[in-house]
């Protein structure tokens, strides 16, 4: 077996700058406002030895929903001779485009070999890595459970960011749903602020009956905005984050950030440590949560079924 300190003397080194302590890149689509999130990176660094600002750095870079921007900040954390850098759905093929190099760990929803990142789980054979979670295949899940809350309804639509790599795999999956539930769905692109108001307005005039927001950091990072536009409108809205519902959305069903993140941590900390992200099968995340704001239906003038409140993980009174 070859030892961790061969492994990393094999990884090649060669051109970086010399950092007083180690410098991880962080690259993600969305607002610096999701910071607070990364708990769970820096638990996952923890596990393994190491604590921001003692004796591992991170640097952080945010597109802020702009994507366009996100080859020159790949390209900034680049030039910082970063040891690794994390990323998120939107950066992944950015970063893979960037360097063959530099060790890349992503946090993603979509199947990584799909998006070509990868050859298989197993054995990724390059310099990516890192956690793929079910977000995007709880998407059918969503359509059930607004059925289930809204069972005469018949007409739903889907907010979609398309410049999110696993933009097509989320619609298809969801609209594979809606078919077999017997709902018309329609898919609305969102890519920008301006985008967001005349999607709302654009619901009122299909007369849509509930709203499914698909997982996107551009979503995440104007949760606020998009939950009062639901309110304003008293749509029914389900969303692929629990940071919605705890800023009064409705009701969220996917995975925890906070739990995925630990895991990509942990594998940051890992080649920290020497190991090779070609020799690290991705990890599946594969906890999800379900997440429902009672005061939102109830002024919404909704009631969640028996079956629903028993089957969630928090109720938000």
């Amino acid at each position: 077996m070859v030892g961790l300190a061969s492994v990393a003397t094999a990884w090649p080194l060669a051109g970086r700058a010399e950092h007083a302590l180690p410098l991880v890149g962080f690259l993600n689509g969305g607002l610096p406002t999701f910071k607070p999130y990364l708990t769970g990176l820096r638990q996952g660094l923890k596990d393994t030895g190491y604590i921001e600002g003692q004796n591992v750095l991170i640097e952080y870079r945010w597109a802020e929903g702009k994507y366009d921007r996100l080859p020159g900040l790949a390209a900034e954390l680049l030039a910082r001779d970063v040891r690794v850098l994390m990323v998120n759905t939107p950066v992944s093929k950015v970063a893979q485009a960037a360097t063959t190099t530099t060790p890349i760990v992503f946090a993603v929803g979509a199947d990584p070999v799909e998006l070509g990142l990868i050859k298989s789980l197993n054995n990724p054979g390059g310099n990516l890595t890192g956690v793929v979670s079910l977000v995007d295949e709880t998407g059918p899940k969503r359509v059930e459970l607004l059925r289930e809350l809204l069972p005469t309804n018949s007409t739903i639509a889907h907010l979609v960011n398309p410049a999110n790599p696993a933009a097509v795999t989320m619609s298809a999956s969801v609209a594979e749903a809606a078919k077999k539930f017997g709902q018309t769905l329609h898919t609305l692109n969102v890519s920008n602020d301006g985008e967001i108001d005349n999607a709302f307005e654009q619901l009122t005039k299909l007369k849509v009956g509930a709203l499914l927001v698909s997982n996107d950091p551009f979503f995440t990072a104007h949760r606020e905005y998009i939950v009062g536009l639901a309110e304003h409108y008293s749509l029914p809205t389900i969303y692929a984050w629990r940071e919605f519902v705890d800023v009064g959305g409705l009701v969220s069903y996917g995975t925890s950030l906070k739990r995925l993140y630990r895991l990509a941590g942990v594998y940051v900390g890992r080649i920290l440590n020497g190991e090779h992200p070609a020799d690290m099968p991705v990890q599946q995340s594969t906890e999800v949560e379900l997440v429902v704001n009672l005061k939102t239906a109830r002024e919404l003038g909704l009631t969640f079924p028996v079956p629903v409140l028993g089957r969630a993980d928090e109720v938000i009174e």
